[in-house]
């Protein structure tokens, strides 16, 4: 029962959801049909307005069967108005295609727009319409909404076709008085109307107001009541919507005029309306996310509205996107799912068939009234805050330069000022980030390989001869200069350059170039340039490695160096400091003996010798393990031969790498100290060596000889807080680099 009843409440919810969508989409579908036609003359209203009526019945039923957003409402928008009447009237000026014909051309491009929202969901470019900055968009609707509101003010003003805006505005007595009257009534109505009338869509008191008005003036002027040849109404729609429906499918019979020259004519146009129509459906299911707490599937979506408006232009209506009043409206209304959307398709398809002969009489000026409103609210007015702040100038002359474009020139023109700006948006946040993330020499970082103290010295002493720096993002021709001049000063005095490049996101030629100048500069000095974490895939596909080695970056006699990872490389370059300063390296190959290492160096006479007494010695064969994570232990080992690393057991077999130690150094002190569990692995990299001390056998000298065991923890102490001070110095360098 209690299932029943929710399904009988999200069901009524939808009705009413999609009834008053319908309310306010309808009028403004309408509108948006009037909008596109207009340049055809006062004549092709009546088809306009069906044009328009037949837009919201196709996309409301089509485009939430395929793309599910629920609440989402599919209706034509100001953004295709605004596109498409610039469309017909660049048709109309070049006097080429007949007047007749110019509505299957709009068909075309609104088919084509269709299907490149189709395919653009279909492929996964739902994601990349949603990062086309702020301030193109931005620009872009406010253009939209400036076009709009000049091409509505001379129906505002009634003037007669053939005067200009400007020179009619400076000619009241060329006004309509009527005109002007149910005009400013709407816009009153269509204002006040949220702040009196909640239940009520502005849109619809907004335009019966004005219809109200235009009616009572007919009172006392009976002429207001002729149909025919009437400039000041909609005029004459079709006996039926049937017959109607029938006629703006008449368009495709001009399918066969069309030639290649025409589809480079419309191409523009159809790129535009994709784009335009897909960021404004995406615009409002975000903020539709953020009022329900759902998310969204972008890619559906796209693909749901490219077939909504395909099938819009198939029957002759005009394309639409998933438009914000209207959905907002649904919302509040109690629409729940997708249905709802499909109900308001429903509704609008009733209106169309029952009422649609009514249509007739809505005057032009109530419809240029709820549109100039429209076109007002379109405007991005937070865009002037960019003004207060240095940083943002540019972006707010981003918004001016699409703005005036649009307005000055055309939509199509503004498309291109849009995508050109967008790309120096691109540029100028590349350029403005750093692509050194940061910046260490050889003394501040270190590898992960542990040395003893003499080597230690040799690395710190040097450490100014190697360069360390972590690059990321975009290294292309915006950034490369900068990469240059943060290693340029160094040049002179490091042998060694190493660029980690794990978080780099691209690399393009004058970046590859500037890296063969860089390691021209490095081999003058017989030193190494030393690349290190180079992706194999970027996001963009490309395989970095492959693409260096196709330019002529090899290992081979060019003093240049690959390796997988940072430490791996930091590990390279600090051996060949080390072995080229002293002959720490020569005798690596022989095992040591207990007396060699440095820990013991300083022991008084013979403690040495009562020591190895208790401890033990063991092998272990390449990648044998040690000992384990978790195993309860109380050892400590003294590498004699040999490499082993430390690591964490991930989950897949997977081990995250700690440190390395090699001959004369040692490792397993925590549990030798607290008799604890192992905290990580302890495998052989090759054949190793080892010296094993356990806490228990220590006892037993430390028992004998007090004075010995003092001197064994003050070493460890003193080595413990060695490698301290070299995670301090680390820690440091990071903070300031």
């Amino acid at each position: 029962m209690i299932k029943k009843d929710r399904l009988s409440n999200r069901l009524t919810g939808d009705i009413l959801g999609g009834l008053t969508a319908m309310l306010v989409a309808l009028p403004s579908a309408i509108a948006f049909g009037i909008i596109i036609y207009s340049p055809l003359g006062s004549q092709y209203a009546g088809k306009a307005a069906v044009a328009g009526m037949i837009g919201a019945v196709a996309l409301g039923l089509i485009a939430p069967l395929f793309g599910g957003t629920p609440r989402l409402i599919t209706a034509p928008c100001a953004p295709a108005a605004a596109v498409l009447a610039v469309f017909v009237g660049q048709l109309v000026a070049g006097g080429v295609i007949p007047a007749e014909a110019i509505p299957f051309y709009v068909a075309l491009v609104a088919l084509f727009a269709g299907v490149i929202q189709f395919l653009a969901g279909r492929f996964g470019g739902g994601k990349f319409i949603k990062y086309i900055p702020y301030p193109v968009v931005a620009g872009y609707l406010s253009g939209v909404g400036i076009l709009i509101l000049l091409g509505q003010l001379p129906k505002l003003l009634g003037l007669p076709k053939g005067l200009s805006l400007w020179q009619g505005a400076l000619q009241p007595i060329a006004w309509s008085r009527t005109s002007v009257f149910v005009g400013l009534v709407t816009i009153a109505a269509m204002m006040l109307a949220p702040r009196f009338l909640k239940l009520i869509p502005a849109a619809i008191v907004a335009l019966l107001s004005g219809i109200g008005a235009y009616f009572a003036l007919a009172v006392v002027n009976p002429a207001l009541l002729t149909i025919t040849n009437n400039p000041l109404i909609i005029g004459p729609i079709s006996s039926s919507g049937l017959e109607a429906f029938r006629t703006a499918m008449s368009q495709w019979s001009h399918l066969g005029l069309i030639n290649a020259k025409d589809f480079a004519m419309i191409l523009v146009p159809v790129l535009t309306l994709a784009v335009l129509l897909s960021i404004d459906t995406l615009k409002t299911c975000v903020i539709l996310d953020v009022m329900t707490q759902s998310r969204h599937k972008s890619n559906k979506e796209l693909m749901g509205q490219g077939l909504g408006n395909i099938a819009s232009s198939l029957v002759g209506g005009i394309p639409g996107s998933g438009t914000m009043g209207p959905t907002l409206v649904n919302l509040a209304s109690g629409g729940q799912t997708r249905w709802s959307s499909v109900f308001a398709g429903v509704f609008a398809g009733l209106v169309f068939l029952l009422l649609g002969k009514l249509m007739a009489w809505i005057p032009l000026a109530a419809l240029a009234g709820v549109l100039i409103v429209i076109a007002i609210r379109m405007l991005d007015k937070n865009s002037l805050q960019l003004l207060k702040h240095k940083s943002t100038i540019f972006d707010f002359l981003v918004i001016l330069a699409v703005v005036i474009s649009a307005v000055s020139m055309s939509l199509i023109v503004a498309a291109g000022v849009g995508t050109a700006m967008a790309i120096i948006l691109f540029l100028r946040e590349q350029i403005r980030s750093s692509v050194v993330r940061r910046k260490f020499f050889g003394n501040q970082k270190f590898s992960k390989k542990r040395r003893v103290t003499a080597e230690l010295s040799i690395l710190e002493s040097q450490g100014k001869g190697t360069i360390i720096c972590e690059l990321q993002g975009q290294l292309f021709f915006g950034t490369t200069d900068q990469l240059f001049t943060e290693l340029e000063p160094h040049l002179a005095q490091c042998s060694f350059v190493v660029l980690d490049m794990r978080r780099v996101q691209s690399l393009d030629f004058t970046a590859a170039n500037m890296l063969k100048q860089i390691h021209n500069r490095v081999k003058e000095k017989q030193g190494y340039l030393v690349l290190a974490s180079i992706p194999l895939n970027l996001p963009s596909g490309q395989n970095v490695r492959k693409y260096l080695a196709s330019l002529g970056f090899t290992e081979t006699g060019m003093n240049l160096k690959f390796y997988p990872d940072l430490d791996s490389a930091l590990e390279w370059v600090e051996d060949e400091i080390i072995n080229t300063s002293s002959d720490g390296g020569k005798g690596a190959r022989h095992a040591m003996n207990l007396g060699d290492f440095e820990f013991f160096s300083g022991f008084p006479e013979g403690a040495v010798e009562k020591l190895s007494v208790t401890i033990t010695e063991r092998s272990f064969h390449p990648g044998e393990k040690i000992f384990s994570m978790g195993d309860k232990s109380d050892q400590i080992y003294f590498v004699r031969k040999g490499t082993v690393k430390i690591g964490l057991p991930l989950t897949g077999g997977m081990i995250h790498h700690l440190l390395t130690l090699s001959r004369g150094d040692f490792f397993g002190e925590m549990s030798f100290l607290d008799k604890g569990m192992r905290s990580a692995d302890a495998i052989a990299v090759n054949d190793v060596m080892l010296y094993i001390l356990s806490r228990k056998q220590f006892e037993k000298i430390n028992r004998d000889h007090p004075e010995m065991a003092g001197i064994f923890f003050e070493r460890l102490a003193h080595a413990i807080s060695q490698r301290l001070r070299l995670t301090n110095i680390e820690l440091m360098a990071m903070e300031e680099g």
